[in-house]
């Protein structure tokens, strides 16, 4: 036979794909979408805890999508659907995220411009911190007010370990800034001393918990919450470092209380590379007036040229604990170019 005698029944054609199904920008509504927080994210399995029907209830899901590379984190407000019973084997679909209310960040080094989302949604930043083994960083607890200034969160500073080694000293500084904290301390028989004082200030808030490895962070949550079994480790007695043994953030319930702890792996570096040194001068409301008369580009150091602080605070018109508030600022604004910490 020659070609022209063969017709369409002579030839066996796939049906092409392209064109088949008609375009739309219609997307769904998702009416049943089921509200809920994100508690953990593993390898791509995000676990969201549901108020559906009254009832709580844990389900693993994914993410959809039509959410591009919107990355989730612990804190996060979802909705969720498909699958929402929480039998295993089953698997939801996130398909909306909700504007953040406050937002934890931080960079891996100063110098790195890749800022990374610690947690969302927080309302206070707990920085842990032992008070000896491992010994205390100042420039670390700077380096975190920095950030959670940034943020808009409040602070509570957690001094572990008081046992050995007294707390004024090292809340001295931080005096001047309003900064509230507590003390904890390791009985004989395994139960923390001022952990009642701790969940007082975490009372009906969500707080994330961060500071070194070492520190207590995991033997507090697990004080404060029963669903937490995070393990625990030792300092090295060579380098006075802890290891790390939380490798996740992870959401759990306060124990008796309405409230959410975040624990969070231990860290080595805070990076601030992401912070705008207007951000942080505002949070000290009582010297951000003083600071708007210097000149434009001014670091407000003490030996900025032309900075106009030190007279606003020697006219009186920051209060009678000025001095000490303008040194915690540059002790915080210096700590964002400081690596020792």
């Amino acid at each position: 036979m020659r070609y022209r005698d063969f017709d369409e029944d002579d030839v066996p054609m796939r049906p092409s794909r392209r064109g088949s199904r008609p375009r739309t920008k219609r997307r769904p509504e998702y009416l049943d979408a089921v509200p809920g927080m994100v508690t953990a994210i593993d390898r791509g399995r995000i676990t969201v805890l549901l108020e559906a029907e009254g009832q709580a209830r844990t389900v693993i899901a994914i993410k959809a999508r039509t959410l591009g590379r919107k990355a989730l984190v612990v804190g996060d407000e979802v909705s969720v659907v498909g699958d929402i019973s929480g039998r295993p084997d089953t698997l939801a679909r996130i398909i909306r995220l909700s504007k953040r209310r406050t937002v934890l960040r931080r960079t891996a080094d100063d110098d790195d411009p890749f800022e990374r989302v610690v947690v969302a949604n927080a309302d206070q930043l707990v920085i842990v911190t032992a008070l000896a083994n491992p010994e205390p960083r100042q420039r670390m607890v700077d380096r975190c007010l920095v950030a959670a200034f940034d943020a808009g969160m409040d602070v509570l500073l957690c001094l572990t370990k008081a046992d050995l080694a007294p707390a004024e000293e090292f809340v001295a500084p931080y005096r001047a800034l309003d900064v509230p904290f507590v003390t904890t301390s390791l009985r004989a028989d395994g139960t923390i001393a001022g952990i009642e004082q701790v969940q007082a200030e975490m009372r009906g808030r969500v707080s994330v918990l961060v500071g070194h490895s070492g520190v207590g962070k995991s033997t507090l949550v697990n004080a404060l919450s029963a669903d937490a079994q995070r393990e625990t480790g030792i300092v090295n007695v060579t380098t006075g470092r802890g290891r790390h043994t939380s490798t996740s953030a992870v959401a759990f319930p306060l124990t008796g209380e309405e409230g959410w702890v975040i624990d969070t792996p231990g860290i080595r570096s805070f990076g601030l590379a992401h912070i705008d040194l207007n951000r942080i001068i505002s949070a000290f409301t009582d010297l951000a007036p003083g600071a708007e008369m210097c000149p434009r580009g001014c670091t407000h150091d003490a030996d900025a040229p032309g900075c106009a602080l030190d007279a606003w605070v020697d006219e009186g018109n920051a209060g009678e604990h000025g001095r000490q508030r303008l040194e915690s600022l540059r002790r915080v604004l210096g700590s964002r170019s400081e690596t020792d910490y």
